[in-house]
């Protein structure tokens, strides 16, 4: 038989529902173990958002020392896409992408990888053609239907 420690956790306000949290270590305070939860949070909202961004955990190869590759190499992919991003956020914010039917006012990561998507696209120069035909006022049109074409796609 193995003691637990309980620590039930309640939003003031009545908004939330409450949270039961359990610990084996009956010798931490509730505010460790609250703390122990909200840092373990982290790391579940980023292997969530590894896997439904990057495809962790559905990789189709055929033994396990493959997937045993995979996975860390996915890891540190999302690390770089992320260093990436703090490096265009720090020239210009990235902003959360939105629709007509969905408003979002925090950047995700799924906004994130698409700026640094577009930033890559951007620096292979595949919007840019090296023949100048005579657009003339088409030529911000264009530009701006690229824009949306490559935001799309993104």
């Amino acid at each position: 038989m193995v003691k637990v420690k309980w620590v039930l956790v309640k939003d003031p306000d009545g908004e939330l529902e409450p949270v039961l949290l359990a610990c084996t270590d009956t010798e931490l305070s509730a505010e460790e173990i609250v703390s122990f939860f909200v840092r373990r949070w982290r790391v579940e909202v980023t292997f969530a958002e590894v896997r439904r961004h990057l495809g962790v955990e559905s990789q189709r190869q055929w033994s396990d020392l493959a997937i045993e590759r995979s996975t860390p190499c996915l890891m540190v992919l999302m690390s770089i896409v992320c260093l990436m991003a703090n490096t265009l956020h720090l020239r210009r914010p990235i902003q959360p992408n939105a629709t007509a039917w969905y408003r979002k006012t925090a950047v995700t990561f799924s906004d994130v990888l698409s700026a640094v998507r577009l930033e890559i696209w951007r620096k292979a120069e595949l919007s840019i053609s090296h023949f100048q035909p005579d657009v003339g006022s088409y030529s911000a049109k264009i530009r701006h239907l690229w824009f949306l074409l490559t935001q799309a796609v993104a």
